[in-house]
């Protein structure tokens, strides 16, 4: 035990960076730390920025369902920017949890979450600044265990190496497990806990997995009944979503062929209307907040949505509360519900077409059809609003020039829509570099190279003639190696070592990526970045292939030939696709499965 790092030693270092608060801790609502010797302790770190770790609803989660077990407890670290991570440096101080000031390794746990591939050089900082060994291998008693959950677990081996124990599925179930053993564990040997820990279902321990069966992810099958948290901490600057977040269901029926969360995430799981209005009423008294965020992967899509807005009415109008709804489908009905909301009367709605032509919208089951955006942008603009958002990607499997240039027709079309209503018409157009991710439909697909996408970005932009329209596309360099890590496995933390080492940090982020760096590592150490991002055989064996998120190959296979096809798969409220979960689980809410 260290013990807490000298308050005049922080405030020398927090007075020599930009921005100290994301630094100082002592937030509304986090704390106070428990007393205990026999405490398992946990910090919980987020590999980017505290802005934009502070807005992740996971963490929200954990920290008091962690806090309210009575042999644990929780505390917060965050990526330092570059000048306080350089201050650490020059100073000598390690970095320290915001609640108590405590170095890392006077924990029993590090908890990282894994939500973008572009961030795993930011663990790498924070076991740097805390002084632990990067590799499992290398760790010693006297160092904490490194543990890792998050979307990024089940497709876990670029960074395997860096952790002793994948989480794989929901925190709200695996965290109180993997403490509890932690805690009738303390004091013991790290190869006994590691053994343990394997032992628990959904447990992944890469030093000690011998293939023998799938670590297969586990789920909070009733969300009522599971933890939800009544508290939240309040940043101390502004952040990315300033706002009370609630999950309202986990899931997604839709099937949408890209969407690595919609398939994951099964079996759906919804919250019931009476007890989300009890949590957001609670945690607006808590909190002091006034605006408040549905979130899911489809909020419009909730069975609970129109109880809940019909008992929020009053609460919003004697509160001046704003509702947000994040999600929002392209079809008319979701544009008059957000019409009804105050707090979306500004500024402009967001939509996402994905693809210019319905065939192509086929092909990744998105859904939508040509009716419904012109449906969706006639209510928006008859409303009242004046601009609209447009996400698509680039890059999408089957994809001809005429799909290209269909995105322009749907921008172009709008702002025809606008003008018919005495609107301003201004439209952003987004587009994306397709990325395929494991366990989806889209997982043996050829990647697009970066020469193409950047092809196909300028002559987008060389098409554009609509002055109304503005259209931004995706740096091809940054996609081209967030697609290496999703479909990669542990050879390439051998190329995340070394990239840190030559200097790499917050590569999601435009103003630090170096994409030369990243090749001439991969050059260095001999590795075939692009094969990582070329076309798999069906046969192949994967890297993820141990990991089973509940949806089978056999359905991933059928989805792959309806796409290719361009044939649609209906929403699977109306009627079971046989993705697997039939019969697994008793999960709460989705209609295909035991209840």
């Amino acid at each position: 035990m260290q013990g807490a790092i000298e308050e005049g030693r922080l405030r020398r270092l927090l007075s020599s960076v930009k921005r100290p608060s994301r630094y100082i801790g002592g937030e509304w609502g986090s704390g106070p730390v428990k007393e205990g010797e026999d405490l398992v302790r946990i910090c919980y770190a987020f590999p980017d920025l505290y802005e934009v770790g502070m807005s992740y609803l996971g963490f929200q989660i954990l920290y008091p369902l962690t806090k309210s077990l009575p042999y644990a407890d929780a505390e917060r670290v965050y990526t330092p920017w570059p000048d306080m991570e350089a201050a650490m440096r020059d100073s000598g101080t390690p970095i320290w949890a915001l609640e108590s000031k405590r170095p890392l390794t006077d924990f029993d746990a590090v908890g990282f979450t894994l939500q973008y591939e572009l961030s795993y050089t930011n663990i790498l900082t924070i076991l740097d600044l805390a002084g632990i060994p990067f590799r499992s291998s290398e760790r010693g008693e006297e160092h904490p265990l490194i543990l890792a959950g998050g979307i990024g677990a089940l497709a876990p081996e670029p960074v395997a190496p860096f952790i002793d124990a994948f989480m794989v599925g929901d925190g709200e179930v695996l965290i109180p497990e993997v403490l509890k053993c932690l805690h009738g564990l303390k004091g013991a040997k790290r190869a006994e806990k590691l053994a343990a820990l394997a032992a628990i279902e959904g447990v992944y321990v890469p030093a000690l997995y011998d293939g023998s069966k799938k670590i297969r992810r586990r789920i909070a099958e009733d969300l009522d009944g599971a933890f939800y948290h009544t508290s939240m901490i309040v940043p101390n600057t502004g952040i990315v979503h300033d706002r009370v977040a609630v999950q309202v269901f986990k899931g997604c029926t839709r099937g949408c062929r890209f969407c690595q969360a919609g398939i994951i995430d099964r079996p759906l799981r919804e919250r019931s209307a009476e007890s989300v209005c009890e949590q957001v009423k609670g945690l607006l008294a808590s909190t002091g907040w006034e605006e408040v965020g549905l979130l899911s992967l489809a909020t419009c899509d909730w069975n609970g949505l129109p109880e809940a807005m019909e008992k929020f009415a009053p609460m919003l109008a004697d509160n001046q509360i704003k509702l947000s709804l994040p999600s929002l489908r392209v079809d008319a009905f979701s544009v008059n519900l957000a019409a009804g909301l105050e707090s979306m009367r500004k500024g402009g709605l967001t939509f996402a077409p994905e693809a210019g032509t319905q065939r192509l919208r086929d092909v990744i089951n998105k859904g939508v059809t040509d009716e419904a955006i012109e449906a969706a942008l006639d209510e928006t603009f008859s409303h009242g609003w004046d601009r609209v958002k447009l996400y698509f990607m680039m890059g999408l499997p089957t994809e001809t020039a005429e799909d290209l240039a269909g995105i322009l027709d749907i921008c172009n079309r709008a702002v025809s829509i606008a003008k018919r209503h005495k609107r301003r018409g201004d439209v952003n157009a987004s587009v994306a570099g397709f990325v395929p991710k494991a366990h989806t439909p889209f997982q043996w697909e050829a990647q697009a190279s970066i020469a193409e996408l950047r092809e196909r970005g300028r002559g987008l932009k060389s098409s554009l003639k609509n002055r109304k329209v503005s259209l931004s596309y995706h740096e091809p360099e940054q996609t081209f190696l967030e697609g290496v890590f999703a479909r990669g496995d542990s050879r390439l933390a051998a190329a995340v070592e070394e990239a840190w080492r030559r200097g790499a940090r917050f590569d999601g982020w435009t103003e630090y990526f170096n994409f030369d760096l990243w090749t001439a590592v991969f050059a260095d150490l001999g590795i075939d970045a692009a094969g990582y991002t070329a076309a798999r055989g069906v046969d192949d064996k994967l890297p993820w292939d141990h990991i089973d998120c509940g949806v089978t190959k056999d359905f991933l296979l059928r989805e792959r030939e309806k796409a290719l096809a361009a044939v649609t798969t209906g929403d699977c409220r109306g009627g079971c696709n046989g993705c697997g979960w039939q019969g697994r689980t008793k999960a709460k809410g989705c209609p295909h499965v035991e209840n």
